[in-house]
């Protein structure tokens, strides 16, 4: 695997875990800022939605820049979202901040997934994205915890000076080893805007990102309503909550990396096995989430058949958008964060019902089974659309 791979990977890894960090930091920001909680909770709806809006829109203004310096500008724009962050007084200036941050983090990770790619022979996207999701995977089993555990010793901002610190060997790493424009290909492209986003008519790039979403709409409702799941369900104390949130993140880099060395070759034979098995996790899950040894070790089962089947899905995203060259990263962008901006949404509106904290976990079993029914549909219809590969 190429090395600016890896750079690629140390920039989403700074990335993510800031869009993950202000879980355990919303508290305090509201004490500090003089907010109500729920306010405070707004930031990180604020940053999904960025993403959302952002990726198309980040991708479409960039897609005749030099990739290089693009790159480099969407990572400085992030590292000064969060010196400003980290410096203002004004709950305004902070809730601007996280919106600019998710619009450089979209437009980033879409270019960067575009990037990553045409390093790589064409039938090695899968392995690219993996490397690049790892970076994700790494900042849930690394970053937030650390960031939770900066901000309770030194204060909520020291973790937006960490971030920013962060993205430092990322700027300079991307500005030394990504090459400006692919091998042999112009940055303005050939085709026009209008009939990369015609793409989307497609119906098996269509239905690949709808899939996506669901999954990982699945994963990110019940991956944000943990907590409760140890707690109030298996009885533990809230040091297990970390402990849990760990073994998932351990579990999804376990999933990512294993997908990523089949899902080039092989992608419909692991959603043939992952996507029932996770189906069945997640029904483990809601069943036994009262038992303690059923928590510790599905929670590591389903966050690497979550992340396996999800990223998967999001390298047919990009091969079924190969004829839009400068915007299928920012589908699989928008793919992705639909599902983690649309399933805490869903999972956080079953809490207050009868079936409690473990109302998320089953919003999970559904939105899976949904998408397990559709797949075969999707399958026959990418069977009878010329390869994209």
């Amino acid at each position: 695997m190429p090395l600016p791979i890896y750079l690629l990977a140390v920039a989403v890894f700074a990335m993510a875990t800031s869009e993950f960090m202000l879980a355990g930091l919303i508290p305090a920001i509201a004490a500090d800022l003089h907010v109500p909680v729920a306010s405070a909770g707004l930031l990180t709806s604020a940053f999904a939605a960025g993403m959302v809006i952002g990726a198309p829109l980040m991708a479409a203004m960039a897609r005749t820049w030099p990739r290089r310096s693009t790159l480099v500008w969407f990572l400085l724009m992030f590292l000064s979202a969060h010196i400003v962050g980290a410096l203002t007084e004004s709950y305004a200036v902070l809730a601007a901040m996280r919106i600019v941050s998710a619009l450089a983090n979209a437009g980033f990770l879409a270019v960067a997934l575009t990037a990553a790619t045409d390093l790589v022979s064409p039938d090695w996207k899968g392995r690219a994205l993996a490397v690049l999701l790892a970076g994700t995977t790494l900042a849930t089993i690394v970053g937030v915890p650390a960031g939770a555990w900066v901000g309770e010793l030194l204060g909520w901002r020291a973790t937006f000076w960490v971030v920013a610190v962060l993205c430092v060997p990322a700027v300079i790493g991307v500005a030394l080893g990504i090459p400006s424009a692919p091998p042999g290909e112009s940055t303005e492209g050939a085709n026009s805007l209008c009939r990369e986003f015609g793409q989307l008519r497609r119906y098996p790039l269509l239905f690949m990102m709808i899939l996506a979403a669901m999954v990982n709409a699945a994963t990110f409702g019940s991956f944000t309503y943990l907590a409760p799941v140890v707690t109030d369900v298996a009885g533990m104390s809230s040091s297990w909550v970390g402990v849990v949130l760990v073994l998932f993140g351990a579990g999804s880099f376990v999933g990512v990396t294993a997908a990523g060395r089949f899902s080039d070759r092989r992608p419909y034979a692991v959603l043939a096995v992952g996507g029932p098995l996770l189906l069945f996790t997640w029904v483990a899950l809601a069943v036994f989430s009262a038992s303690r040894a059923a928590v510790l070790s599905l929670g590591f089962a389903v966050g690497a058949l979550s992340f396996a089947v999800g990223s998967t899905l999001i390298a047919r995203i990009l091969y079924e958008a190969a004829g839009a060259p400068t915007m299928a990263g920012a589908y699989a962008t928008v793919a992705l964060n639909v599902g983690a901006t649309v399933g805490p949404i869903i999972a956080g509106a079953t809490l207050s019902t009868s079936l409690g904290a473990t109302g998320p976990v089953w919003v999970s079993c559904v939105l899976v089974a949904v998408a397990l029914t559709m797949a075969p549909l999707i399958r026959s219809m990418t069977a009878r659309t010329p390869s994209r590969r």
